[in-house]
């Protein structure tokens, strides 16, 4: 397990450091899950029923929503700081991924500790985009999570989803110091506030929107 201590130590070198080695695994595009000329004249509930019923029962993948404004929000913020770490909280402790963004709106987490060994090659465990195509027409951005490691579980990799989602719009200035200035992040208050929000329930998110509240 990843230690505070250590972490501290790292923290800067990760938001200094590209993770070339990352390639992305996934829908490179929203056209890719929904055909758009099909459901363009869908109303905004329709849509996010669509995206349910497509994703329910399939293991190892995720189908999110949020309203439009907050889609985007994650992605101008994620464009301008794109990495941040994410704790995984477990009975005997918690393990760090680190998350990239990469243009034009997804993001790949893999293990801190295969980083710490070489940034280039490290493996990532899940990846996760967030589509945007009717995040001004119809008020709704889609989320869509891969689970590549069978050691996360589907619930586990929700969490980690929603987590980072959430940071993105209500955390933005924890990540802003950890992509601008390190030297100010503070890891201990952070990995305060992620066990709490770990610990809260992730019921009522399937059929409502996911918000920074």
């Amino acid at each position: 397990m990843t230690t505070i201590k250590t972490l501290s130590r790292l923290t800067h070198l990760v938001s200094k450091r590209s993770l070339s080695g990352f390639s992305f695994v996934g829908p490179k595009s929203l056209d890719d899950v929904l055909k758009l000329e099909k459901v363009a004249d869908k109303s905004t509930t329709d849509l996010a029923d669509l995206w349910y019923a497509f994703h329910d029962d399939k293991h190892g993948v995720l189908g999110l929503v949020s309203h439009g404004q907050d889609g985007k929000m994650v992605i101008e913020r994620a464009r301008k700081c794109p990495f941040f770490i994410q704790p995984v909280f477990r009975d005997d402790g918690f393990f760090m991924l680190v998350s990239q963004y990469m243009d034009p709106s997804h993001f790949c987490m893999a293990y801190l500790e295969d980083y710490k060994m070489d940034p280039h090659s490290a493996t990532p465990l899940l990846t996760f985009s967030v589509f945007n195509d009717f995040a001004d027409i119809k008020n709704i951005s889609f989320v869509r999570g891969d689970i590549l490691n069978r050691g996360i579980a589907d619930n586990e990799g929700q969490q980690i989803v929603l987590s980072m989602l959430k940071s993105y719009i209500q955390d933005h200035e924890t990540i802003k110091k950890f992509n601008q200035t390190p030297q100010q992040f503070d890891i201990d208050d952070y990995i305060s506030k992620m066990s709490a929000r770990w610990k809260q329930t992730v019921d009522g998110f399937k059929g409502n929107y996911i918000n920074g509240e």
